[in-house]
């Protein structure tokens, strides 16, 4: 099924980012995908959005939708049609809309997870976690600041912006293979965020993240961004794998 493009508002998005050993990173990725290198680092993270007004291009904004959502998130590259192609594999999404959860993806691409958010925002500061009927778990507590991280693998905060604004097409698992969807931001704007405290079931899990093997790199913030989301053809599976 072709998905029309959807029109809405980003009220606020948190890229918490980090860095981990390509060799885990590989055997997480199916075909084509191969994790994209920065300084010789894999890239990793965690992507929570809020929704605002979410709809088929074209109709009126009080037909739209609101919701919660968290990625974890697989910087990555492939060739397609002769050019090296860059983007994000999506192993995991979870979302506070229960329509979407229910359907397997029919707003959006890809299975998602029906989740419980908490979500506390006062002059700055940021507290976002959920816990889904599985037992995934996630929790972020951040604060806007003026500096971008020093530590970072990334030179500057143009620097790391550039890099995840190239990735605007996600992949997912979905049914018939890994179903894609574009990001087009009207503008792209990010601030630094000073992350105070993170905790991941996701990339804790010692089976695919050995410890050692990831590290916390940077945080960003985006904000009140109008965007549309564009389907693009799903990449079928190959036969000796299984669904997501």
């Amino acid at each position: 099924m072709k998905l029309p493009v959807l029109h809405g508002y980003i009220d606020r998005r948190m890229l918490v980012n980090f860095t981990a050993d390509p060799a885990v990173v590989r055997p997480l990725l199916p075909a084509p995908f191969q994790p994209q290198l920065y300084q010789g680092k894999a890239v990793v993270g965690i992507c929570l959005i809020r929704l605002r007004q979410i709809k088929p291009k074209g109709l009126p904004g009080w037909l739209g939708v609101n919701s919660e959502n968290g990625a974890h998130r697989i910087a990555v590259e492939w060739e397609e049609a002769g050019q090296l192609r860059q983007g994000v594999y999506i192993p995991r999404r979870d979302t506070s809309f229960c329509l979407n959860a229910l359907a397997g993806g029919r707003l959006f691409p890809g299975k998602h997870h029906l989740a419980a958010f908490d979500v506390r925002e006062a002059s700055g500061s940021y507290h976002v976690s959920f816990t889904s009927a599985d037992g995934t778990s996630l929790s972020v507590d951040a604060q806007e600041t003026a500096h971008f991280a020093p530590d970072s693998i990334f030179s500057s905060l143009a620097a790391a912006s550039a890099f995840f604004e190239q990735g605007a097409v996600g992949y997912s698992p979905g049914t018939y293979g890994y179903e894609g969807i574009r990001l087009h931001a009207r503008q792209w704007q990010v601030r630094p965020l000073d992350v105070l405290r993170v905790q991941s079931s996701f990339f804790e899990d010692a089976h695919n993240f050995p410890p050692g093997s990831i590290r916390f790199d940077n945080a960003l913030l985006m904000t009140n961004i109008e965007h549309e989301w564009h389907g693009q053809p799903t990449k079928r599976r190959r036969a000796n794998e299984c669904c997501g």
